[in-house]
C-alpha cells in the first residue's frame, strides 16, 4: 500500500483534480482510498437520524451497516484530533492512499496550485513536496504537470508515491 499526498490552499482544485483522477487509476486497475482533512465541525450524518441521535445521546462510535456500505463515526469528545498515522492504519488495503490535506503531515505530496487563486506556491517551504500540478509555468527543478493533464498527474503521483510503512517512519521520526 503506498500514499501521496494532495496539498495546496483552499480553491485550487485538489478536489477537482481528485476526482478526475479516482476514475483514472481505477481503469488500471488500482483500488484506491482517500483521508480527506476536514475543517473543526463537519458532520456525516443527518440530523435526526437514528445513528445522529446516537452520538447526540453520548455514543463513542456508531457503526452504520446496510448492504451497500458502512461506516463509522468516532466521536472525539475533547481527545486530541488524529494524525495521519494513525488514520491510514484504520483504512483496508488497497493500492493507492491518496491524502487530501495534513499539508503539515511529512508525507510526499503533489502540490496543487492555481494562479488565479493569488496565493504563494508551497514548495518552497515543505521538503515534501515531491511535484506540483498547476496551470501555469513555475520556475522549480521540481517536475510538473498541468492541471488539465490527468494521466500526467496520475503518472507523478505514482511515481513519488510512499510506502505506507515510509510515512509512518517519517511521521515517527518528526514526534
Amino acid at each position: 500500500m503506498k500514499v501521496i499526498g494532495l496539498a495546496g490552499w483552499s480553491g485550487a482544485g485538489k478536489t477537482t483534480l481528485l476526482t478526475r483522477l479516482i476514475p483514472h487509476f481505477n481503469a488500471q486497475g488500482l483500488r484506491v482510498s482517500v483521508i480527506k482533512h476536514a475543517h473543526h465541525r463537519f458532520d456525516v450524518d443527518v440530523p435526526g437520524k437514528d445513528s445522529w441521535r446516537h452520538r447526540e445521546a453520548g455514543a463513542a462510535e456508531v457503526l452504520v451497516a446496510s448492504s451497500n456500505r458502512w461506516a463509522l463515526m468516532h466521536e472525539l469528545r475533547g481527545a486530541a484530533e488524529p494524525r495521519l498515522p494513525e488514520l491510514l492504519t484504520k483504512l483496508s488495503a488497497v493500492d493507492l492512499v491518496v491524502v487530501e490535506g495534513f499539508k503539515r503531515e511529512p508525507h510526499r505530496k503533489i502540490e496543487v496550485h492555481r494562479a488565479a487563486n493569488g496565493k504563494p506556491l508551497l514548495f518552497p517551504d515543505d521538503p515534501g513536496i515531491a511535484g506540483i500540478a498547476t496551470d501555469v509555468a513555475i520556475d522549480t527543478r521540481l517536475p510538473t504537470v498541468h492541471l488539465e493533464d490527468i494521466e500526467g498527474a496520475a503518472a507523478l503521483m505514482l511515481r513519488a508515491a510512499m510506502p505506507v510503512e515510509e510515512a509512518l517512519a517519517r511521521s515517527a521520526a518528526i514526534r
